[in-house]
């Protein structure tokens, strides 16, 4: 059997619940926006304009934010003004760090540097600032840990995420977790749990599908698994990430796009057809050469969706 073949039996099957029936039902409508496709370079350059223009050079019209310092406000400015030129949108601000260290001094540096991140985003125009909600494991920021499911997990996280917004106040920039397979957010329902409890304008949506699919169901359902989350999600949408999923024996493993089963028509299709624009970032590659090869798999799976590129 060939996974989609697999996967047409599961759908049509009494093993997949009505909600997953449901969720294949598309979430997207007729009228698609150009997609905003954006991922690292790696042209060698401390010039905003240089750099804005690789990106146009390789299709991309999203960008992560170039190395700045959030005191650096004459570089800020060049940054807004060069990608502004290009028409390359500043998508996201990484803040990777655990939010939920059990030293209270890391802690607390961890959630400084995070406010400072958010900082940033709002003052460069990024649409956003993305991190995790951090990890109990004692040993990896973001391992998996029982805990990391309990209600204690879920009132820290709400408590931090309120603690960063109310610092910046942000007027454009959201701050928004990265959903997980081990952690909270697993999914859309636990993300609509903390955006109800966080309780902030400037608390938004980000989109990882490949870190959710952490189960057979989701695996060979994920098409139904993507219409469900944007179509629970969608109006807080702010980013997305381009990974892909496969399975080897008995786990599921991380790839790049177009190496696993993710059903990318699908994927972009939504990406295209929320009301506000949403980038989709690539990420987790090692050298150009593979993210050349996940661009134009991604490229090639808009042309076929007749999705163009902004």
């Amino acid at each position: 059997m060939t996974p989609v073949s697999r996967r047409s039996f599961l759908l049509s099957s009494a093993v997949v619940s009505g909600s997953l029936l449901t969720a294949s039902i598309p979430a997207f409508s007729k009228a698609q926006k150009a997609l905003r496709l954006g991922g690292p370079i790696f042209l060698k350059s401390d010039d905003p304009e240089i750099l804005a223009r690789e990106h146009r050079r390789l299709r991309y019209s999203s960008a992560y934010v170039p190395p700045v310092e959030l005191k650096d406000s004459d570089k800020i400015k060049a940054i807004q003004k060069a990608f502004t030129e290009q028409n390359v949108l500043i998508a996201e601000v990484g803040a990777w760090v655990n939010m939920l260290d059990q030293d209270a001094e890391k802690r607390r540096k961890n959630l400084t540097y995070v406010t400072e991140r958010l900082a940033l985003a709002e003052a460069v125009g990024a649409l956003t600032c993305v991190n995790i909600a951090g990890s109990y494991n004692p040993k990896h920021w973001d391992g998996p840990d029982a805990r990391n499911l309990t209600k204690e997990y879920f009132d820290a996280t709400v408590e931090n995420c309120r603690k960063v917004i109310d610092a910046v106040k942000p007027k454009r920039a959201k701050f928004a977790l990265e959903m997980m397979g081990w952690s909270l957010p697993d999914g859309p329902e636990s993300y609509l749990k903390f955006i109800k409890a966080i309780d902030r304008p400037a608390f938004g949506a980000h989109i990882d599908i490949a870190n959710i699919i952490n189960s057979p169901t989701r695996y060979y359902t994920n098409t139904a698994l993507i219409n469900e989350t944007f179509r629970i999600l969608g109006r807080w949408i702010v980013s997305s990430h381009a990974k892909d999923v496969y399975g080897k024996d008995g786990h599921f493993m991380e790839t790049m796009p177009g190496r696993g089963e993710m059903d990318y028509v699908t994927y972009l299709r939504n990406v295209t057809a929320l009301p506000q624009e949403v980038p989709l970032l690539l990420e987790h590659l090692r050298t150009a050469d593979e993210y050349d090869e996940a661009r134009q798999y991604v490229i090639g799976q808009a042309e076929k969706a007749q999705i163009s590129l902004a």
